[in-house]
């Protein structure tokens, strides 16, 4: 269903730039404004150059952060510290990574993944489902980028079903015999290395393979949404009727299997900033949707108390919906568990039955009523993080979730539905800059 093509990738030549690590980046989503400056200086070819230009205040219609991106890559192509491929490939990558909080001690875990270009399908043809909303304002960024460049500077990242493991296996063994044209370990932790397989049986064999199984978006829907953006707007501006297969008719992007162990989904906690009520009224709000279970503590106890907390909300999250709780100013940690009552029957909207659509409608409608209370809300992937907002002051409020598993993004995307913003954070996240495709020089 899905037609992938090997393409000609363009990397960063490191007899040039030196180090690849330094001149690669997180996703630009990731990116604020301190990490964003210190990526600027890490080095003069680093990548955020292109994908995330910083604004100057003399910028207009004619200069500004996606004419200088265009500017860069122009020159960078030139002097050959960007050199494209003699040959299409497809990019074999592994990252070798641990989650977030686990033991330093435990052993690593493997994404492993390949980078090709695919042909841009609409949504609704059941070829590529999203299954998240997307907001105007990120789609709007990126098309200036997208016109200005007509590059992706980063890969779209897409989850395939692949139970017999055809694809990886047939790459795996061809980058067996090879040394890998990036190694290194990244700013995170994580070794990030990238073959590339230009072996022809191998690249018909994948191909062959994914033109037979749907892809899920699994993150970069505001790119993938722009992508199609762009191809309309090229299509329009060619005179000529023409059915040949345009560079702008295809996206760079990164699959990776469904049954991969090395695919990890982390929760995407809320913390509230604004006012909410207090903990006893909050109690009183909630309680006819929730069953309340209480870890008290004292200074000395925290630590302690915080771990079975954690390790309760894991457990009891199995079996069913169950969200964490603190208030800033309490000594109480919380469980909800949602009652019997109001749990979604089992034959009903995938969405529905989701935990992070549960704690929409439950208890985050109920505290953030307006769409302004709504986006005063910050994210984090990490449960200390979030619990430390709060007890510092820096949150009124935090709501942990479990985190949304694989089968569940699939059967919402499968369903033709959405996800509410925020439900998934898929780990490691594929950096910027490894390998880029240039579809045309402005």
């Amino acid at each position: 269903m899905a037609t992938i093509f090997p393409f000609r990738g363009v990397l960063y030549d490191p007899s040039l730039v030196g180090n690849v690590q330094d001149v690669v980046a997180p996703p630009y989503d990731i990116i604020d404004a301190d990490m964003q400056e210190a990526l600027y200086r890490r080095h003069p070819q680093n990548v955020i150059r292109l994908e995330l230009g910083m604004e100057q205040s003399d910028d207009n219609a004619t200069s500004n952060k996606y004419t200088r991106a265009a500017a860069f890559l122009r020159e960078w192509l030139d002097r050959g510290t960007l050199r494209r491929d003699s040959q299409p490939a497809l990019y074999y990558h592994t990252i070798d990574y641990r989650p977030p909080g686990e033991d330093p001690a435990s052993p690593t875990k493997t994404l492993k993944s390949f980078l090709a270009t695919v042909q841009l399908e609409e949504f609704g043809t059941g070829k590529i489902y999203p299954h998240e909303n997307t907001r105007p304002a990120a789609k709007t960024d990126r098309l200036n980028l997208l016109e200005a460049c007509r590059a992706n500077f980063s890969p779209i990242w897409s989850l395939y079903s692949d139970p017999s493991g055809r694809v990886l296996r047939s790459l795996e063994q061809a980058a067996a015999t090879e040394k890998p044209r990036i190694d290194f370990v990244d700013d995170a932790g994580c070794r990030q290395r990238l073959w590339s397989i230009t072996n022809p049986a191998v690249l018909e064999q994948v191909a062959r393979v994914m033109r037979s199984v749907p892809l899920f978006i699994a993150d970069g829907h505001h790119r993938y949404e722009t992508a199609l953006n762009y191809r309309g707007l090229r299509r329009r501006q060619r005179a000529a009727a023409d059915a040949t297969l345009q560079p702008y008719d295809t996206v760079l992007m990164l699959f990776a299997s469904l049954e991969d162990p090395g695919l990890t989904v982390l929760p995407t906690h809320r913390v509230l900033t604004m006012p909410v009520p207090s903990a006893d009224q909050l109690r009183n709000l909630l309680s006819p949707a929730f069953e309340f279970t209480e870890f008290g503590f004292t200074a000395e106890s925290e630590a302690r108390e915080r771990r079975r907390f954690l390790d309760a909300l894991r457990t009891r999250g199995a079996s069913g919906p169950t969200f964490g709780l603190a208030v800033r100013g309490s000594r109480v940690y919380w469980l909800l568990t949602l009652r019997a009552a109001h749990r979604p029957p089992a034959d009903g909207s995938p969405r529905e039955r989701l935990d992070v659509s549960i704690l929409q409608q439950h208890v985050v409608a109920k505290l953030c009523p307006t769409q302004k209370d709504q986006e005063a809300i910050v994210y984090t992937k990490d449960d200390h993080e979030a619990l430390d907002w709060v007890r510092n002051g820096m949150g009124e409020a935090a709501l942990l979730l479990n985190p949304t598993k694989v089968s569940e993004v699939h059967a919402v995307a499968s369903a033709g539905e959405r996800m509410p913003h925020k439900s998934t954070y898929f780990y490691p996240k594929p950096l910027t800059g490894l390998v880029m495709n240039v579809m045309e020089i402005a």
